[in-house]
């Protein structure tokens, strides 16, 4: 699979990692290895901006998945400032929690859907055991 990454923060981020769980991920999933995939990491500011923009709600979030066509896999915009502050709330590190929702975006764009609790469980069981299994 074709990854591109931008980080238009200053943040400093494992990109290393995040390459070895898109990878492990596609081969997991048998994702098609024609597929792209563009993941960026942003502030605050643009993942509040893109949020209202397209699901209507004026804050910020952690990750924003928008699934793409033929060989595009998808868009992935994470915020990893909201990264970090989850991270500690859910007493975990930044890379465990970046881990996680990564996984999670990754999972939208091959198909899974949290919109009902029901569906939110599933995706969280799913990339629970996939980082469990391939981490």
């Amino acid at each position: 699979m074709k990854i591109e990454i931008n980080n238009l923060t200053k943040e400093k981020i494992d990109l290393r990692l995040v390459k070895r769980i898109i990878s492990a991920f596609s081969r997991a999933y048998k994702v098609n290895k024609n597929k792209e995939l563009s993941l960026a990491f942003v502030s605050d500011a643009v993942i509040k901006k893109l949020n209202n923009t397209y699901r209507g709600l004026n804050q910020t979030t952690d990750i924003l998945s928008f699934a793409g066509e033929e060989n595009f896999l998808g868009e992935l915009v994470i915020n990893y400032s909201q990264i970090k502050r989850q991270a500690g709330d859910f007493k975990n590190s930044a890379e465990k929690e970046l881990v996680f929702i990564l996984v999670h975006g990754l999972l939208h764009l091959i198909g899974c859907d949290d919109k009902t609790k029901k569906q939110r469980l599933e995706m969280i069981k799913l990339g629970e055991k996939f980082i469990k299994n391939y981490l």
